[in-house]
């Protein structure tokens, strides 16, 4: 089953190699190129911010053990070094007694005695030659030991050094890029409370019909007011200067006793 759906696989990838072959010729591969770099493009442009942040985060977080890692080679190296500094104190505090020793032994040789006492021991010439031949080589070794020992200790100086000043930059990296990280934090969170404010969105539409919707309102009531207005302006005032009946005797007596007509308007006007 697996090895059918192996050669499904094959014949399909071949077919579409075959096709985009005819279609693009010699430009394929370029076109194959391209293609996947737009989709890593466009993969990476859709992971969120928050998820590349924490992955950010996490790298920073595993330099930790390499720097606590660093931390303990440094301590093993003081102690080595330290170690190895006493040892070549030693080593030259005992050079430096077999050589007084050797001089000792060079000063009786260099006299014409033939025998020695030594620490309540006589000795030969021979015999002290002998010792001082194997003690100048024992000498010699020594030295040439010790010089080994002190170029060793001025490596392993420097590689502490050096290695401190790496911990040293590898702690600085750290502290950058998590202040970096925590800025580029603070950014996002500024990105996302300014994206919220601009999904606050106000129908104007809306707006613009209630404002019409006023001015309509506040339209018609001027226009009412106008009507009462012009309304008032003909309806009949009262007249107040009403003629008593007495005046109007008065004038029809007056009319009667002169013979002349006063009118209907002339009196009807007082």
């Amino acid at each position: 089953m697996i090895w059918k759906v192996f050669k499904v696989a094959a014949a399909s990838t071949a077919a579409a190699l075959l096709v985009g072959g005819l279609v693009f010729g010699r430009d394929l591969s370029s076109y194959i190129h391209s293609s996947a770099r737009v989709m890593r493009t466009s993969v990476t442009d859709n992971v969120p911010i928050e998820f590349q942040l924490q992955r950010a985060r996490d790298l920073v977080d595993d330099i930790v053990p390499e720097i606590q890692a660093n931390v303990k080679q440094i301590a093993t190296q003081e102690v080595e070094i330290e170690s190895l500094r006493h040892d070549i104190t030693t080593s030259q505090q005992n050079i430096s007694d077999e050589k007084k020793r050797i001089a000792k032994l060079r000063d009786c040789l260099a006299s014409s005695d033939t025998s020695f006492t030594i620490s309540n021991c006589i000795y030969t010439r021979d015999q002290l030659k002998e010792d001082l031949g194997r003690r100048f080589d024992y000498a010699k070794e020594a030295e040439v030991v010790l010089t080994g020992k002190q170029r060793l200790l001025d490596n392993r100086e420097k590689s502490l050094t050096s290695a401190m000043q790496a911990l040293d930059h590898a702690r600085s990296q750290k502290s950058m890029l998590e202040s970096q990280i925590a800025a580029l934090e603070g950014q996002n969170q500024l990105v996302k409370a300014s994206s919220v404010g601009s999904n606050f969105v106000v129908d104007n539409s809306k707006l613009a019909q209630s404002q019409k919707l006023i001015d309509d309102i506040k339209k018609q009531l001027d226009v009412a007011e106008r009507v009462l207005a012009h309304q008032s302006r003909f309806v009949d005032p009262i007249r107040i200067d009403v003629v008593s009946d007495k005046d109007l005797v008065s004038q029809v007596d007056d009319f009667l006793k002169d013979g002349k007509s006063t009118g209907p308007q002339t009196a009807l006007a007082k």
